[in-house]
């Protein structure tokens, strides 16, 4: 899977990652600008296919707020490289 972006809401996987909103045109603009790449320090482009599937599926499914309505868009999606050979320093 190298060269792809995974996402991970729980923020539980090792390396280093990046954040984007939870709306495809929060993705559209990261993409557009290269800010994957230069915020991961790896050369080259990266796919984005997982992290569009993952933000369809949860914008296909708003969550419900505790006052019982609906929510969309609410929080953030942590997109980690898949380079397994940096240690997160937190």
């Amino acid at each position: 899977m190298d060269g792809a972006l995974v996402p991970d809401p729980r923020g539980r996987l090792p390396g280093r990652g990046a954040w984007v909103h939870p709306a495809a045109g929060c993705l559209d603009r990261a993409e557009r600008r290269s800010a994957f790449p230069r915020a991961l320090r790896v050369p080259g482009p990266l796919s984005v296919a997982a992290v569009r599937s993952y933000l369809d599926g949860i914008s296909a499914a708003p969550a419900a707020d505790p006052a019982g309505g609906q929510q969309e868009g609410v929080g953030t999606v942590p997109v980690p490289s898949v380079t397994e050979d940096k240690v997160d320093p937190s």
